[in-house]
Parts: structure tokens; sequence; C-alpha cells
């Protein structure tokens, strides 16, 4: 069962609430997941609770997003900023984690992986890697700047989800419905808004979509790696993926997804836990 908790954490000038759910033991070993980018902890319910017998797994919400605090300064959502809040999770844990990453969560995991003295031991990146093409980049623009304001109900907001992120995979129907409950908060002027402040779009807005090179974070990481791809993923292309196999990483391709698998199906939750069991 999930547990509500938060932090403060030291951005700039100011405090801030980070919030993230957790469950399993807080004595087992440390599996932190982290979402993409208009996402929240809450999309690790299933595979997070298939661990929970195994390990402790905390499920953060990244700035802006779910439970944790809006930041008055949009130019500070990106990366950067989300590696310093989660360090004061880290910090708050005091443990060694496998952290899971979902392409946001996974940029922000090769960053604390790559720092020297990093509490990180194994590292699941799905669907991304050290090279982000400018294409995907503008796809993920469009469609957060294109998505409306508000829905009139939790059913039109759950066709959205079902419609910008088909590329999940095959989903169940009460699986959707799980994202969408995590993906709504009520507005005051009756229905709901996707559950994160829309300046997270801001930093991208403003930016000219090209091509992402993160090959200097990647060569500097030491710990064992899983890179999983969805079989028709656009940011993390066939080449990228065969150069992070190639430097010997654990692969696994998601047949049916593309950007990026959903991590709720039975198969791949296996093999996640085949890799994680590695390092026990």
């Amino acid at each position: 069962m999930a547990r509500q908790a938060a932090i403060p954490y030291l951005l700039g000038a100011d405090f801030h609430r980070l919030g993230f759910v957790e469950f399993g033991n807080p004595a087992a070993p440390a599996v932190m997941c982290v979402h993409g980018l208009t996402r929240n902890g809450r999309d690790f319910d299933i595979l997070a609770e298939a661990l929970a017998n195994d390990y402790h797994v905390i499920c953060p919400d990244l700035p802006g997003r779910g439970r944790s605090d809006w930041l008055a300064d949009s130019s500070l959502y990106q990366p950067p900023s989300y590696v310093v809040a989660l360090a004061h999770l880290l910090a708050y844990l005091n443990k060694p984690v496998a952290w899971v990453g979902t392409s946001l969560g996974g940029i922000c995991g090769m960053m604390v992986a790559a720092a020297p003295h990093t509490p990180i031991t194994r590292l699941v990146l799905n669907d991304i890697g050290p090279l982000i093409p400018a294409a995907a980049l503008a796809r993920i623009r469009d469609y957060m700047t294109k998505a409306p304001d508000t829905f009139a109900d939790i059913g039109a907001l759950e066709a959205h989800l079902r419609l910008v992120h088909a590329p999940f995979g095959r989903l169940s129907d009460a699986q959707w419905r799980h994202l969408a409950r995590y993906s709504a908060r009520p507005v005051a002027s009756g229905g709901f808004a996707l559950h994160y402040d829309p300046a997270i779009a801001d930093p991208i807005r403003a930016s000219i979509p090209m091509d992402a090179d993160l090959s200097g974070i990647w060569q500097a990481i030491r710990v064992p790696v899983m890179a999983i791809r969805g079989e028709d993923s656009d940011l993390l292309t066939e080449a990228t993926f065969a150069t992070m196999a190639t430097a010997g990483g654990t692969t696994l391709t998601v047949t049916q997804a593309g950007h990026a698998p959903a991590l709720m199906d039975t198969p791949t939750i296996d093999a996640i836990r085949d890799f994680l069991a590695r390092g026990a």
C-alpha cells in the first residue's frame, strides 16, 4: 500500500515541498522510481507493489507535478533543478538506491549516477539514452503546448491521456483509469486540469529543438545499466539503443509500445526485478 510523505528542499533562495509515495519496508534495499516530463510518481504504483515485498520503493513527484510544490520561476523547470530536489530526497533516505527512470526521470538518473560517490547502485533507463533526437523533442513540445487547459470530467481527461500517451503500450481499462485518477486536479471553475503546473512547458516552448547529446554524462556512469526501449520509440532510436547494449548494458525491447513503455506489464516488471536482484 502506498504511503504519502514529503520533504522540504532548498532551490535558489526558497524552500519547496517534494511529495512522494513509498511502498514496502523502509529497512529493505531502496529503489527510487522517477517519472517522465508530464507525469507523476503514481505512474509506478503497479511496479512498486510488485517490488514491495523485497524493496523499499520510493516514487517522488518532480517539482511542479502531483503533490510537489509549483515553482514561481518557470525557468527552473529543468533537469539540474530536479536533481537538486532529488538529491535532498536521497540525503533523506541516506542509503544506496537502485534507480528506475522513465524519460526525464532517466535523464535525472544519469546525472546522479555519473556523479562521484553516487548513491545509485543500479540504473534502469526507460526509453531514454545518451542521444535524444530533435524531432522527438519537438513532438513532446507540441503535445504539451496543445493540451487543453481543463476537462469537463475525468472521462474526458482519460480520453486525452489515451490519445497522447498511446505509445505507453497496451494498457487495460483499469490501468488507464488509474493514470487518469492521479493525472487530474480539480479546478475552482469546475472540471479538472492535468496535475502539473502548465509552466513546466515554458523552457521547452522557449527553446529551439535540437539533438540533445548526453554522451558525456553517459560515459561517466560506472554502475550497471538496464536500457528499456519501446519498439516504436522515436526518442530512444535503435542506433542509440544498440550503442547502450555495446557498452555492456542489459537491454529489453517492449513490443507494441513507443515512448515510453508504462512498465505495467508482467514481463517487463519481471525483467526489472531480475536486473535489480543481481545487485542484492
